[in-house]
This record gives structure tokens, sequence and C-alpha cells, in this order.
């Protein structure tokens, strides 16, 4: 039995949507979502930058998927490298992350709001 290729590119989308929300919330999202809790203010400035994530995806006409966050992310580390970002080699520190940081954590924390299913 044949399995058309437009399911087998979708399949493989999704893995590869799911692999990189995954990566992201392991290299930033569970210390960077621990430091916000403890300090309200980066919470707030994450919260802010969730919002912007939110309203760059249209998410409040049409439901954030895994595949619209991932992309933006990948969009956002792509953009932030050709200016001459590079991820941290350390450990961040959340006391005062850059820009680029607080808004991959926004990231994470719209990826927590899914369906845990679709990140499985």
């Amino acid at each position: 039995m044949r399995v058309p290729n437009n399911r087998v590119a979708t399949r493989s989308a999704a893995v590869a949507a799911r692999s990189t929300l995954t990566t992201l919330t392991a290299a930033v999202g569970t210390a960077g979502l621990a430091a916000a809790h403890a300090n309200p203010g980066l919470l707030a400035e994450v919260d802010q930058h969730a919002a912007g994530v939110r309203d760059s995806l249209d998410g409040d006409r049409h439901p954030l998927t895994v595949a619209a966050l991932a992309g933006y992310a990948e969009g956002l580390r792509d953009a932030a490298a050709e200016h001459g970002w590079t991820p941290p080699a350390e450990p961040v520190d959340w006391s005062a992350p850059d820009w680029v940081l607080t808004r991959l954590l926004a990231v994470c924390l719209l990826a927590r709001t899914l369906d845990p299913r679709h990140l499985a």
C-alpha cells in the first residue's frame, strides 16, 4: 500500500515542529519559565512578548498550533542570527535576558497552552 506524498510530508513536518518546540523548551523554556515564575518582573515581560507573538500569528482569530509556534521560533532565530545574535553557550542569566531570549521564552510559554497531545 502506498501512502500519498502529502501525508508523509505533513507527518514529517509535524514531527519537525514538535521537535523544534521540544528542543527550544529544553534549551530555554524549562529554566527560563522557572525563573519567570520566581521573578514577577520577568514574568510580566514574558507575558508581553507572548501577546506580541500571539498578535504576530493572528492568534486572536486563529488557534495557535505547534507548526505556527515552531515556525515563528525558527524564523526569529534565523533573523537574529543574520543580525549577529548567537545563542548563549553558558546558562542564561535570567535576571537580564536579551530581547531574543525573552521572545523565545514567550514561545515556550505559549507552547504550554497547546493541547499536550499535539506536543507528544
